[in-house]
């Protein structure tokens, strides 16, 4: 059973396309999947509860299927960070509930399990934990996914040196162009061959219809 926590650069990097598509990928393969999203704000009021978006593409993503109260467990309507959306709701989040709750799931050992962060690294759970500290907390390496546009190259470098100040393995990144048109992008992915000390999960173009199955083709699974 592999498992792995997934970051991103910065707010609509694409966390959740790229995690979908390794989800694919694996599944592709024959492989047992499940796709986690522990904390999710901006979510809708549906004849079932609060759903979110980018949850119910993981759930979606997972087989065998699970209930999405599995998947996304603390869900928050506000589009605001979810430490403020929590506060809103006056629910306490932290490391240690999130931890046993996710410890319960990881005991399913499915083939591949991805663990959807929200936001970047460095986005507060409560006043003094990051959701990041779930990954050390639970030794989970890390997939970084790199929002292709410009500033891309400085975020990506910042976002592996604070992965590995706390003491968290990198497993490797993924580039995803989020720009119809960028200059110099070949450049900009080759910079980021360059300057990122991980290996390269892949290299997402930017696509008018982006889906799992259609990003799929152009990942791999970590080693």
């Amino acid at each position: 059973m592999s498992a792995y926590f997934v970051t991103g650069t910065d707010t609509d990097a694409g966390k959740t396309l790229i995690t979908s598509g390794l989800l694919a990928l694996a599944r592709r393969q024959g492989l047992s999947t499940l796709g986690l999203k522990p904390v999710a704000s901006g979510c809708e009021m549906t004849s079932d509860g609060l759903r979110n978006r980018d949850a119910l593409t993981l759930q979606a993503g997972s087989s065998p299927t699970t209930a999405y109260a599995q998947v996304n467990p603390y869900a928050f309507a506000p589009a605001i960070a979810p430490h403020l959306a929590a506060q809103r709701e006056g629910v306490s989040l932290g490391l240690a509930n999130l931890g046993e709750w996710l410890t319960t799931r990881l005991a399913e050992a499915r083939d591949l399990t991805l663990i959807e962060g929200a936001g970047g690294w460095r986005v507060p759970l409560n006043d003094h934990e990051d959701l990041a500290g779930l990954a050390g907390l639970l030794r989970l390496p890390v997939i970084v996914v790199v929002g292709v546009r410009l500033g891309a190259i400085n975020h990506a470098r910042l976002t592996l040196e604070a992965i590995r100040r706390d003491g968290v393995e990198v497993a490797g990144w993924v580039a995803n162009q989020i720009e119809p048109q960028m200059d110099e992008a070949t450049a900009n992915l080759n910079s980021l061959a360059q300057h990122l000390d991980a290996p390269c999960l892949g290299q997402v173009p930017y696509l008018e219809r982006p889906c799992a199955d259609a990003v799929a083709h152009f990942l791999r699974l970590p080693e």
